[in-house]
């Protein structure tokens, strides 16, 4: 049982309480945040429900929200803030089963509290839909899900990139790049499915407009994948080890050297 539960991750419940709760806060907030500015960008005050869409408006107010977010939390909880994602990293073995189903707890409630707060501060005759997803004209479902399953995909495909531990380097670009992938999704997707990349941006906006329609194109588009691309990365794309110099430079001392270069005339014999 000892073995069983330190696989599934139970150890990070009691030994590391405060750390897991930390985490948990920080996918509550970032999730909350996209919910808020993400959707909010998607309701125009002054035009009302009669407005057409402006794509680039909610593409980049999404990519934005997210790299200001990992931004902030990445170091805390490594700025999931998808359950897509979570899921993903727990398929290749990066997160325990545990903290992988907090997490994605923490992350749909964050979206609602999101969403919710986007409804109080939104006047009613322009809320609408207050941005939940939903198949766009014509749009079938079976072709929402393979459209949110690339979605998916490409995000947790660079997710995995710039987080390669091998890959030192790419982290410090990782929240840009991880937001300029959803920035790319909206670009696409909008028109399609709403471009929700995210299961939990979708809970949070059906749970508080109560619309459920087609609603598992957003779970399991996104999540499948998510799984496919952190195998493929893991097992196919993954960066080589960096190898270990043999030998480690050492530093010599300098009144040393000076005495032996003195000491060069002088007969040692």
């Amino acid at each position: 049982m000892g073995e069983l539960g330190s696989k599934l991750g139970l150890s990070e419940l009691s030994g590391g309480a405060a750390g897991i709760s930390k985490a948990l806060l920080a996918e509550f907030i970032g999730n909350l945040l996209l919910n808020l500015f993400g959707c909010g960008a998607c309701i125009n005050i002054s035009q009302g429900n009669t407005a057409a869409p402006d794509i680039v408006l909610i593409a980049f107010a999404f990519g934005l929200t997210i790299f200001a977010a990992i931004s902030a939390i990445g170091h805390v909880s490594g700025g999931h803030i998808n359950p897509a994602v979570t899921i993903g990293l727990a398929a290749a073995g990066r997160v325990k089963v545990v903290r992988a189903v907090l997490y994605i707890i923490a992350q749909c409630a964050g979206a609602a509290a999101g969403s919710g707060l986007l409804k109080a501060f939104t006047p009613d005759r322009v809320a609408g839909s207050l941005c939940a997803t939903s198949l766009g004209t014509d749009v079938t479902a079976l072709q929402g899900f393979g459209i949110e399953f690339f979605l998916g995909f490409v995000l947790v495909f660079v997710v995995c990139g710039v987080c390669d531990p091998n890959k030192p380097d790419s982290k410090a670009t990782a929240p840009l790049a991880i937001g300029l992938t959803v920035t790319l999704g909206h670009l696409l997707a909008v028109d399609y499915t709403g471009s929700a990349m995210n299961p939990a941006r979708s809970f949070g906006s059906a749970l508080v407009v109560n619309m459920w329609t087609s609603h598992w194109v957003y779970w399991v588009g996104p999540i499948a994948g998510g799984v496919a691309a952190a195998l493929l990365y893991v097992h196919g794309f993954s960066a080589p080890a960096q190898e270990t110099p043999r030998y480690k430079a050492v530093a010599s001392d300098e009144k040393e050297l000076k005495r032996l270069d003195g000491s060069k005339g002088e007969d040692l014999a």
